[in-house]
């Protein structure tokens, strides 16, 4: 059974018993969460559409830890005009371990 959860405007297929990452979400590791937007579930090819979400139907998870991705170089430049600027970023993400859906 899988779920397409919206999380933060992001559409992400969840399945029970795995890990995803998403974008960082308050709460400290243990911490229980849950999703109540579920645009679709499949359950052994029962597939169920919502419009736009499934009623009755929430996913459930712990948060397990959480993370930085790997570093992104911002480089501007215009040429002849000896303008530069370097930036780097690290996008925060936090560990989920999907419990149950449903």
């Amino acid at each position: 059974m899988y779920a397409i959860v919206e999380i933060a405007g992001i559409q992400t297929k969840v399945e029970s018993g795995k890990f995803f990452y998403t974008n960082k979400l308050s709460g400290n590791e243990g911490d229980a969460v849950e999703f109540a937007n579920v645009l679709l579930t499949d359950d052994n090819g029962s597939l169920t559409v919502g419009a736009p979400f499934v009623d009755g139907v929430k996913v459930t998870g712990t948060i397990q830890g959480h993370a930085k991705g790997d570093k992104v170089i911002v480089f501007k430049k215009k040429r002849r005009k000896g303008y530069k600027k370097k930036n780097g970023h690290r996008q925060q993400y936090t560990k989920v371990l999907i419990n149950t859906i449903g």
